[in-house]
């Protein structure tokens, strides 16, 4: 008998915090949106990010190559190999990397080398 009136104050309970929540949805929603307009406008936190929007290029450039490695277009040989082993400990395949973004960092790796 006891159990019986456990379960059910649990029940109305629950119902009761389920009730509050759908109220406060649209409230918490309305706030969450314009958190994010902030966050992307000119002015906000994303938009000053340093990494470089958008994708690849079709054919690596050197310019794309120095971004990708976070080296200057003038760096010597051994920065150029500091850089790649340290981005490839990170992106490598065989530690959960994607194979396409290994594939550019040595492309990019390639292309400043051949300087």
């Amino acid at each position: 008998m006891a159990s019986v009136v456990v379960v059910g104050l649990g029940l109305a309970v629950a119902g009761f915090a389920g009730r509050q929540v759908l109220r406060a949805a649209p409230h918490v929603a309305q706030q969450m949106s314009e958190v994010l307009k902030t966050m992307t406008s000119e002015s906000g936190l994303l938009s000053s990010s340093k990494f470089h929007k958008g994708g690849f290029e079709p054919t690596m450039t050197r310019r794309e190559a120095t971004l990708i490695l976070d080296v200057s277009n003038n760096a010597p040989k051994n920065k150029i190999k500091e850089a790649h082993k340290r981005i490839m400990l990170i992106n490598h395949p065989d530690k959960g990397g994607s194979p396409y973004i290994a594939a550019k960092i040595n492309e990019a790796k390639d292309l400043l080398d051949k300087k």
